[in-house]
């Protein structure tokens, strides 16, 4: 069993880590491969969020034009999930800040 891996998230679009222990039982080794290997996921997360803005902007336009109650509800719920994915993206895009500090401790 691996003490860490990387799974395909399909809600979000990009691999999360999956770490079997606390950080701070992986060694300094293991713990820089983490983080080299999360940087480079990371670095795509902004590309994510921009792609994701942009599909709110298709179904914001599509909510405009819409006369339908039931459809208008379809829509403004898609947009609702679009935007939780972005939200969860910046929370995951943040999570190097918490451990680049406690790396170099």
């Amino acid at each position: 069993m691996d003490k860490y891996r990387f799974q395909w998230n399909d809600r979000l679009g990009i691999p999360l880590p999956v770490l079997e222990f606390d950080w701070d039982a992986y060694s300094e080794d293991e713990q820089a491969r983490i983080v080299e290997q999360w940087e480079t996921i990371r670095g795509a997360i902004p590309d994510r969020i921009i792609a994701l803005e942009k599909r709110i902007h298709i179904e914001q336009a599509r909510l405009y034009e819409e006369d339908d109650f039931d459809t208008s509800c379809e829509i403004n719920y898609e947009i609702a999930e679009l935007a939780s994915r972005i939200n969860d993206l910046h929370i995951w895009y943040r999570i190097n800040q918490e451990i680049e500090p406690r790396r170099h401790s």
